[in-house]
């Protein structure tokens, strides 16, 4: 089986206040680690948002789409991926979040609009920044 390949991956950890009475990781931890990882890819890229907001960019969710397939529980590490790819105006990112022996934990379509001076735009700085990245 081939696994799919992604341009960016982290490790995290879970934390014991990311997870509920059950000992899993709430639900809505996992838009956290999402954020995170297309945070510390941004930086990674050479832009971080401080950056991005400095240059009257502000990148800012217009859809997220999450399909949970197993859970974390406290102390579990994970791998969380991504891709970037663009539809029109909107930069989509396709993320995964896996346990390290590939057991998939979450899928994810993240799509993000840009602002660009407080005004919606078609993105075109972002995608310059980017283009290196962009399937």
């Amino acid at each position: 089986m081939n696994a799919k390949s992604y341009i960016f991956q982290l490790p995290i950890k879970v934390r014991d206040y990311e997870v509920d009475a059950e000992g899993i990781v709430n639900n809505a931890n996992y838009l956290h680690y999402l954020e995170l990882t297309r945070h510390e890819f941004c930086e990674m890229a050479g832009l971080s948002f401080r950056q991005m907001h400095q240059q009257g960019i502000d990148p800012v969710l217009s859809r997220v789409e999450i399909d949970y397939k197993s859970p974390l529980g406290l102390g579990d590490s994970m791998i969380s991926k991504l891709n970037i790819s663009r539809r029109g105006p909107l930069f989509i990112f396709e993320q995964a979040i896996d346990k390290p022996d590939g057991t998939p934990v979450i899928r994810a379509i993240v799509s993000v609009a840009c602002l660009e001076n407080n005004r919606l735009s078609r993105g075109e700085l972002l995608a310059e920044a980017f283009k290196d990245y962009l399937k």
